[in-house]
């Protein structure tokens, strides 16, 4: 897997996927910014890379703010020169609500962090990709914008909406040497998303929590994250606006 020396930005890199991207990507060579709104975590992740020999900064950034994101591609040029690969981990989850009872509180916040960051890291870093005739951006998506029956209406339109978006730039952006993909994880062991889902609908929670008995297993952190080291690498360079499907065969039933 083709890597070294790459300058990568992996955001929501504290703990769970995030760290799992950061401390492989690391391990096969690449400079990492180490990307969350929790800075010790991050903080931590860098340590752990550094420890190993690794290469790594840690940038504390608020994903739901333009001046954090372009602070934070400022400091990666800064810091390693250029950024060629993006990964787009940072996420929450919503309380499970179905139409008739989401919020507006509770869709904004889950569609500025699961969407609307990813919209914008994209828009921040393509003049970079653009100049430099080449770039990666991995966006982890979820089985959740596959189907309708993993979550609440606003993580599942969001996940939605990072499929769609990650085809269009995909697309739009083939010919100039920039490759956009997404990840759709099934269920995940030992991240941090769920402490993100605060005042459970009750109604939502049964309904969705029906399928959860049909998932083979659940994931580790390090199997997504492998995933993310072959769409980011060389390895992976004739495939371009792909949703991988990584859960354990969950969603061959449905």
């Amino acid at each position: 897997m083709k890597i070294w020396g790459q300058a990568a930005v992996v955001t929501g890199a504290a703990s769970g996927i995030g760290r799992a991207v950061a401390l492989l990507f690391a391990k096969k060579g690449a400079r990492v910014i180490v990307v969350d709104l929790n800075l010790p975590g991050a903080q931590e992740t860098v340590a752990e890379i550094k420890a190993q020999g690794g290469t790594a900064t840690a940038v504390m950034t608020d994903v739901t703010k333009q001046e954090d994101i372009a602070a934070l591609f400022d400091t990666a040029i800064q810091t390693y020169g250029t950024v060629d690969i993006l990964v787009n981990n940072a996420g929450i989850m919503d309380n499970m609500a179905a139409a008739g009872d989401v919020t507006d509180e509770m869709w904004e916040r889950v569609l500025a962090v699961n969407t609307t960051s990813v919209m914008r890291t994209t828009r921040q870093v393509l003049p970079v990709f653009l100049a430099q005739g080449s770039g990666v951006i991995v966006n982890i998506a979820s089985i959740g914008g596959l189907h309708g029956s993993i979550a609440g209406a606003a993580y599942t339109a969001s996940k939605h909406a990072v499929i769609g978006f990650t085809k269009n730039t995909a697309f739009h952006y083939a010919r100039d040497g920039i490759r956009c993909n997404a990840i759709a994880p099934g269920q995940v062991m030992e991240t941090n998303i769920t402490t993100t889902m605060t005042n459970l609908n009750e109604r939502g929670a049964i309904i969705c929590g029906i399928g959860m008995a049909l998932s083979p297993r659940a994931g580790q952190p390090e199997e997504i994250a492998a995933a993310a080291l072959f769409l980011a690498s060389e390895d992976s360079r004739f495939v371009n606006g792909h949703v991988l499907v990584v859960d354990g065969g969950w969603t061959a039933y449905m």
